[in-house]
């Protein structure tokens, strides 16, 4: 498990850019055969991925000194890979591609396996401490709640997949869900806001290998970019804007932890106030 600390944004604003890349980005989380994980001190969120070639079992390792993963958190998972399986406890959950899962804090055994090994799942996930426990529950997109916002004239014509928040899957703290740009749109998030109340992480995919994708960040009068590619995250702590552009349209992956769940709980920054 990679630790990762947080960050002041008054130091962050002198940041060199291989600095903002070492301390923000996640880079090759989808490794075939393996789990990786990466352990932000913001929030205290685990950002991982399993490629199952053969099952692979989600354990604690020393890091978080847990007896198992789940003893003290929960974890919210979504596929973007092959056909692929979730066993909890001995209960297995089948996931198609962008099929979902919640598992509550208390699931001690985990394993991720994929239905054909020549394409196996990519089971991407964030986890958050927990302090109750909450049903597991798999979680297919036709039946989230969906919300279309922008226009194509605005570049930003998307739909917004809620997969885990209050009302439909419950948790402690963590809310994750998924937002697709329809062709010809490019931008997510803008104009952009900022949450004190909770930090997040996106994953973009759905790109192509020789597409790029600008992640902004900072304070809104001090933005920063860090430059992306198909299947990687980044860390966005709560006083940093959120919003990117690419060279074409794509989808990404949103998770959310800290004291609030409340999706519409933003703080919203000014086109004219940015820079």
């Amino acid at each position: 498990m990679e630790l990762r600390t947080a960050s002041s944004p008054k130091d962050v604003k002198h940041y060199t850019t291989d600095r903002l890349r070492e301390e923000f980005l996640i880079q090759n989380l989808f490794v075939a055969g393996e789990i990786k994980t990466v352990y932000s001190h913001i929030d205290r969120i685990i950002t991982g991925a399993a490629v199952p070639v053969k099952p692979l079992v989600l354990t604690a390792g020393d890091e978080i000194r847990a007896e198992y993963f789940l003893q003290r958190r929960e974890l919210g998972v979504i596929n973007i890979g092959g056909k692929g399986t979730i066993m909890v406890d001995g209960t297995t959950y089948e996931l198609e591609y962008k099929d979902g899962m919640y598992i509550g804090m208390g699931a001690k055994d985990i394993t991720f396996a994929s239905v054909d090994e020549a394409n196996p799942a990519k089971f991407y996930f964030n986890s958050a401490p927990a302090h109750k426990t909450y049903p597991t529950v798999l979680i297919k997109p036709e039946d989230c709640v969906k919300v279309e916002l922008g226009s194509m004239e605005e570049a930003n014509h998307r739909v917004i997949t809620k997969y885990i928040l209050p009302g439909q899957v419950e948790s402690c703290q963590l809310v994750m869900g998924m937002t697709s740009l329809k062709p010809g749109s490019v931008w997510n998030t803008m104009p952009c806001h900022t949450h004190d109340r909770r930090m997040e992480v996106y994953l973009y995919f759905e790109l192509p290998e020789d597409a790029v994708i600008f992640h902004y960040m900072g304070e809104p009068t001090e933005t920063r970019h860090i430059v992306m590619r198909n299947e990687e995250a980044v860390i966005s702590p709560s006083w940093s804007i959120h919003s990117a552009s690419a060279t074409r349209a794509y989808t990404f992956i949103w998770g959310m932890v800290g004291e609030n769940q409340d999706f519409d709980d933003m703080d919203a920054v000014a086109m004219k106030d940015i820079r």
